[in-house]
């Protein structure tokens, strides 16, 4: 079976915000850090060079039901042209309530944020309560 290439690392969450660009990014980047850790309880991983993830669970790719394997519950990326924040919508609670986050865009597993300042911050942490409530099989990463 197929796994997704991206997995678990040893960097640090924190050096990788601190070199995002532009400024405004890495500043949202710390603090939807803070919203998630406080949301989820855990500390994240880096997912790869570019994932900051918080949890685990075991994927099955809708596409292709052979490519399986870990994949963080909820995390985010503060790509340069936006946030990217994963699992928010996996959930059927959680696409439900997507439209009451304010601002956003949607790409095929994510959705796109230009400013924390753009979104409710409440409904967002109800949708990352919602991704991290997910019941598939936790890996343990």
């Amino acid at each position: 079976m197929a796994e997704p290439k991206t997995k678990p690392t040893d960097a640090s969450v924190h050096a990788f915000i601190d070199r995002a660009t532009p400024l405004r990014r890495r500043a949202d980047g710390h603090r939807l850090d803070a919203i998630m850790r406080d949301v989820t309880g855990v500390e994240p991983s880096m997912w790869g060079p570019s994932i900051v993830g918080y949890g685990s669970y075991r994927y099955v790719s809708p596409a292709n039901p052979r490519t399986t394997g870990a994949w963080p519950k909820v995390g985010f990326s503060p790509r340069k042209a936006s946030l990217s924040l994963y699992g928010l919508k996996d959930l059927p609670a959680g696409a439900e309530l997507l439209p009451s986050l304010g601002k956003y865009t949607e790409g095929a597993g994510c959705v796109y944020v230009k400013s924390l300042d753009d979104v409710d911050e409440q409904v967002l942490r109800q949708l990352i309560a919602i991704a991290w409530s997910r019941t598939d099989a936790d890996t343990g990463c």
